[in-house]
Parts: structure tokens; sequence; C-alpha cells
């Protein structure tokens, strides 16, 4: 066999055991990013449920301070009555602003009732929401460890893969231009394989 010919066949061999190599640990790679990615869209998923009890509490909150306002309203006209009460020469009118009075005092005790319920719900989103805030920092150190490990395991593997990649392109840097495509196209079409053992 011209000793030529044997050469580029064990370059070639070479290669396609730097190509077989590669491929493994790209995919290696890949399957590693894609648990980060997985990591990562739990955290934010749970950020999200993390808002969402945000959300609640401030709309309680909200709830509670626009009620609270409608009772001082409220009581301004409960003690407005009052005061024309006094100044009433009627029968008749003293009688609308008793009624107006009593009418405003049961507004007032609906309000303060659903406004007691309110303080309830708030109380508990307020104690949901500490809840899930510690969950979150517990589960962000725990994905924060998880990554962490996860690009420490991987960094062995981008530098072998960079290095393989480097001494692929020496090696190809040998051959010949034709031999080195025709080596691509047949490695493409056979799922890296282009040299028979």
């Amino acid at each position: 066999m011209n000793q030529t010919l044997k050469k580029e066949i064990d370059t070639l061999v070479q290669l396609q055991q730097i190509e077989t190599e590669i491929l493994r640990l790209r995919q290696e790679v890949d399957k590693v990013e894609k648990e980060k990615t997985a990591l990562a869209a739990q955290l934010a998923q749970f950020e999200s449920a993390l808002d969402a009890d945000r959300q609640t509490l401030d709309q309680v909150r909200q709830q509670c301070t626009d009620l609270e306002g409608e009772i001082q309203v409220v009581n301004d006209r409960i003690i407005k009555s009052n005061e024309t009460l006094r100044m009433v020469k009627t029968n008749k009118e003293y009688q609308v602003l008793l009624r107006e009075v009593d009418d405003n005092k049961k507004r007032k005790n609906s309000i303060e009732d659903h406004v007691l319920g309110l303080y309830e719900q708030r109380e508990t989103a307020e104690v949901k929401l500490k809840e899930t805030e510690a969950q979150y920092v517990q589960i962000k150190e725990q994905i924060g460890a998880q990554q962490a490990k996860i690009d420490e395991q991987t960094m062995d593997d981008r530098e072998q893969l960079a290095e393989l990649e480097a001494r692929q392109q020496s090696i190809g840097e040998t051959l010949e231009p034709a031999l080195l495509t025709r080596f691509r196209r047949i490695a493409k079409m056979n799922l890296g394989q282009a040299v028979a053992k």
C-alpha cells in the first residue's frame, strides 16, 4: 500500500475518533444545559407563584384601605346628620334624619363586618406569602447549588471539547481539502460516522 495513502487513512481514522468524541461531548453538554434550563424554569414557575401571592395580598390590602375610607365617609355623614338633628324644627324632618342616621349606621356596620373578613384574609395572605418567600429562598439556593454543580461537572467536558475541536482543526489542515470535504459529507450523512472499522 502506498505510504501516502496509509498516512491519509491513519489521519482519517484519527479524525474519526476525534469526531466521535466531540459528538459524545456535545451531547453530554447539551443534556446538562437542558437540565439547567429545566431548573431555571422551575425557579421561574415558583417566582410567578410568589408574585401571584404578592398581588393577592396587595389587592386585599387595597380593599381594606378603600373600605376604611368608606367607613370614614359614613362616619362623617352620621356626625353631620346628628348635628343637623339638633337644628331640626319639624317632626317630619326629624324622622327623615333619624332614618338617615340609622341607615348610615347599618351601612357602617355592614362595611366593618366586611373589613373584619378582609383583615382575616389579609392575615392569611401575609402568612402564606411569608411561607412562600421562605420556600422561594430555599429553592433558589438549592437550584443555584445544583446549577453550580452542573457547571463544575461540565467544565472538564467543555475544556476537553475545546481541545478536541482544536485538534480536529489542525488534523483537518493536514488533509487535502477535497478529501476533508468528502469526509465531512459522509460523516454528516451517517450521523458522524465517516470511516468504517
